[in-house]
């Protein structure tokens, strides 16, 4: 059966975003000194995207949230396995807006930045790799 290619380019241009976020982020923390809020940021709204792309390839519709937990529980309706993988990931959702205006809260420490980053990556691999090839590879 020949793939939506509107359903492969809807979840492709979510993917290369959540993508772009992750690129983002690194680039942050060879600022001297490092933009370690902005990273943690990005590698929330990498998260965000990747699940979005998920779904859009799925066709379950999704609400303008920012709040992982609800991304990640309508992605586990396809596959259950990615619950584990939820449960780590949406650790990032208060990194939509903690650090994005000043004086509300320290900025994260590098180290802090470097773990959200990895666990962004991993999270964006693992919804990327139960996709097919040709929008997740």
């Amino acid at each position: 059966m020949p793939l939506d290619p509107i359903r492969v380019a809807d979840a492709r241009a979510w993917l290369r975003s959540a993508r772009r976020d992750l690129g983002a982020g690194s680039h942050d923390l060879k600022a001297q000194p490092p933009f370690t809020g902005d990273a943690m940021f990005h590698a929330q709204q990498a998260v965000e995207k990747a699940l979005k792309g998920y779904l859009a390839w799925h066709e379950i519709p999704f609400r303008r949230t920012h709040d992982l937990r609800e991304l990640f529980q309508a992605c586990s309706t396809v596959d259950p396995s990615l619950e584990p993988i939820g449960a780590r990931g949406e650790a990032l959702s208060p990194f939509a807006w903690v650090f994005r205006h000043p004086g509300e809260t320290e900025e994260p420490t590098i180290k802090e930045a470097r773990a959200a980053l990895k666990l962004a990556r991993d999270t964006v691999r693992a919804l990327a790799s139960r996709l097919p090839r040709v929008v997740g590879g």
